[in-house]
């Protein structure tokens, strides 16, 4: 049945484990773990490499993606930890996030087993790639502001709240599509695209995006295209993509951490002058007609009637502080509480000269302010597309 949003192309089930700083250090201790070995990253081929990875991320405070030698090293490290069963992808997560405001998206799967049956929203019509039940769990690790681990003769305290993923999703490294999403797009108002990143090979790529181009050819001429980026494993893919997709492509989201990789430098997210030279170099990089970036303090739109997407924003911005604060199990009277808080004075000011500096250009929501431990990092992005699309189609 045909829906007004649509959400792809990859899905899979996530081990959300919980932290527990005394199960890292014995694993700390166990494998004999040395500070220097902190500084240089290298393959996750077994438990030892994949608990160095986690302190480096740890260190530095940064989330990310990895990619692992094999799920049954997944499956080792997560049944040494309390564990939750979920869904992840983007298209799933924010379809789960809109769901709880009465919208029921189509999905386009590449994984299917009794836990996605389940968890997915229900009454979403959907088609699946593979014609089999699979299961390739991400191994999601979530930590908090100044989480500490002491052992072995070091310390490591983190300075921020973030999350890192490990996989070997063969699914998703394949991605496979199914050319039926094209029946489930034929009214579709907004169609999310998103999921190539953990592509391995260029000839697969270009074949998916050959298959994609062919279903996008029974998306209504006046549906928006909106593209979610991510951290992919090949960083030359995104391009590819970006080349194949820029002339039907509406707007192109993506985080603080993807902006920053793209322009291969730092920035301080609330400067001004630092932030308006990186949205017109950003543009310059992706020529598309409008550009979101959504931060932990803020959602800009830039380029193409920005203005027009404060509501758009707004509704991002709340869904993913929503979850921050509550996780998965969050209602409708929780979204409307975030709904009115106010902005910390940094993010409204940072707001407030940005529009000065750039007019008409630009539309930035700052995000409301909340304290919160044992605060929810993974799918926040998700959620914002979530938020975000809803109000759009609105």
């Amino acid at each position: 049945m045909p829906a007004k949003i649509a959400l792809g192309l990859g899905d899979n089930i996530d081990y959300e484990i919980v932290w527990d700083s005394q199960v890292i250090e014995g694993l700390v201790a166990q494998y004999a773990i040395q500070p220097a070995e902190l500084l240089h990253p290298q393959p996750i081929r077994c438990e030892r490499d994949l608990l160095l990875s986690i302190l480096q991320f740890l260190q530095s405070g940064t989330g990310g993606e990895r990619f692992v030698d094999s799920s049954p090293l997944i499956e080792q490290f997560a049944s040494r930890f309390t564990k939750k069963i979920t869904l992840g992808g983007t298209s799933v997560r924010a379809a789960i996030a809109m769901h709880k405001l009465g919208y029921t998206p189509a999905l386009h799967l590449v994984t299917l087993n009794d836990h996605v049956r389940r968890l997915i929203p229900p009454q979403s019509p959907y088609v699946c790639s593979n014609p089999q039940d699979t299961a390739y769990p991400h191994l999601i690790v979530q930590f908090d502001p100044g989480t500490r681990i002491q052992a072995n003769g070091f310390t490591l305290c983190s300075s921020r709240a973030n999350r890192i993923i490990y996989h070997n999703d063969r699914d998703n490294i394949a991605l496979a599509l199914n050319e039926d999403f094209a029946d489930l797009i034929a009214d579709a108002q907004v169609l999310l695209v998103s999921g190539f990143n953990a592509m391995q090979s260029e000839p697969l790529l270009q074949e998916r995006l050959d298959s994609l181009r062919h279903i996008l050819r029974s998306l209504p001429k006046n549906a928006a295209l909106f593209y979610e980026d991510a951290a992919f494993y090949n960083p030359a893919f995104s391009q590819r993509i970006l080349a194949a997709l820029a002339s039907q492509l509406t707007i192109f989201s993506l985080n603080e951490d993807e902006l920053q990789a793209h322009l291969g430098r730092s920035l301080d997210l609330l400067d001004v002058e630092q932030m308006a030279q990186a949205l017109a170099d950003l543009q310059r990089l992706i020529p598309v007609p409008t550009l979101v970036v959504h931060s932990m303090y803020w959602a800009i739109a830039y380029g193409h009637n920005s203005p027009a997407l404060a509501a758009a924003l707004k509704g991002g911005v709340t869904m993913a502080t929503t979850r921050f604060c509550c996780g998965d199990d969050f209602g409708v009277e929780a979204y409307r509480t975030i709904e009115q808080r106010p902005p910390p004075p940094a993010g409204a000011h940072f707001a407030a000269a940005l529009h000065r500096r750039l007019g008409p250009q630009v539309c930035c929501v700052p995000v409301a302010a909340v304290e919160q431990t044992n605060a929810t990092t993974i799918g926040l992005g998700d959620a914002f597309v979530g938020g975000f699309l809803p109000a759009l189609l609105r």
